[in-house]
């Protein structure tokens, strides 16, 4: 409970604010590249619904074109379409993620988390609520990401949002940051192999 609702919150800025300041010109050069490459603007802003299912603004480098319908990712038939050359490349990254450095400054994120989810998943928003996985600031990355994201069912995602928010620990983070990192790096299927590693220690353990 003590790293639940102290520790957690001071390892998250002690990293993001000395993450935003040496990527500051990295991120910046990212912009340009967006503005010069497609219409529209550098960053997307959209309402996402945090702790205690509370509305905040989040931010991310935008991806998309000015077209794109705003709908769940899982409801598009294939999003590719929406997807400018650029934006592909910073979503396959993780890149178009790094704004979000901001988000958990303010204090609305965390780096590990439920993933913070628009009104248009609202089934998977009303499941968090009475599992209690609006209990925790949601995170750049989390259990559900590391288990399948898109690919798993609303009840899939809600539950294992629920398993972390019961279960928050510094050595759950520590396992979820290493395999989120592995995943950016070998996003080939090396990443399966880190994750069947501690899949192990997730399971014996009693915290996760």
């Amino acid at each position: 409970m003590f790293y639940k609702k102290i520790v957690k919150r001071v390892l998250d800025l002690l990293l993001a604010i000395p993450m935003l300041i040496v990527l500051l010109v990295p991120l910046a050069i990212v912009g340009i590249i967006i503005k010069l490459t497609s219409r529209g603007p550098v960053l997307f802003v959209q309402e996402r619904y945090g702790m205690d299912s509370k509305p905040f603004t989040l931010y991310k480098f935008r991806s998309m074109t000015n077209k794109a319908p705003v709908k769940a990712n899982s409801e598009f038939d294939d999003i590719t379409n929406y997807v400018t050359h650029f934006g592909m490349f910073i979503r396959k990254t993780s890149i178009d993620e790094l704004p979000q450095l901001w988000n958990i400054i303010e204090g609305h994120m965390s780096f590990i988390g439920p993933r913070p989810l628009a009104e248009t998943d609202e089934k998977v928003l009303t499941l968090r609520k009475r599992n209690g996985a609006d209990q925790v600031r949601p995170g750049i990355s989390g259990l559900a990401q590391v288990n399948g994201r898109n690919n798993l069912s609303d009840e899939d995602k809600a539950a294992y949002d629920a398993k972390y928010a019961a279960h928050v620990s510094f050595r759950v983070d520590m396992l979820l940051a290493v395999e989120t990192f592995v995943s950016v790096l070998k996003r080939d299927g090396v990443f399966k192999e880190v994750a069947a590693k501690h899949k192990d220690h997730l399971e014996e353990t009693h915290e996760l």
